[in-house]
């Protein structure tokens, strides 16, 4: 049986891919990556988009729907809770019910 660390580690390593792919194009804002996990299933991810737009875990909540309450998230920087041109990911992370 695997580890609850070593799948967490898999799953972190997955989210730092992503955030890779935005490498050099997501300025203003760092490059995110963004996995959501429930029951041992991948069920959203995401990366910043070009120019900072969207944000990562937005994308990843979109591509879950309904199969993020109850997950889990693994993001690769804290999620941003200010409201600007864009709402509070860890708003939308809450509203979503993800468990952690």
């Amino acid at each position: 049986m695997v580890s609850q660390s070593l799948t967490y580690e898999h799953y972190m390593s997955v989210a730092l891919s992503l955030g890779r792919r935005g490498l050099g194009k997501t300025w203003p804002n760092p490059s995110v990556g963004c996995v959501i996990v429930n029951d041992g299933v991948v069920v959203g991810r995401g990366n910043t988009g070009d120019g900072g737009r969207p944000h990562a875990e937005t994308q990843a909540l979109a591509q879950a729907g309904n199969r993020a309450k109850g997950a889990t998230v693994f993001v690769t920087l804290e999620p941003c809770s200010h409201e600007g041109q864009t709402g509070s990911c860890a708003k939308a992370l809450i509203d979503a019910g993800v468990s952690m």
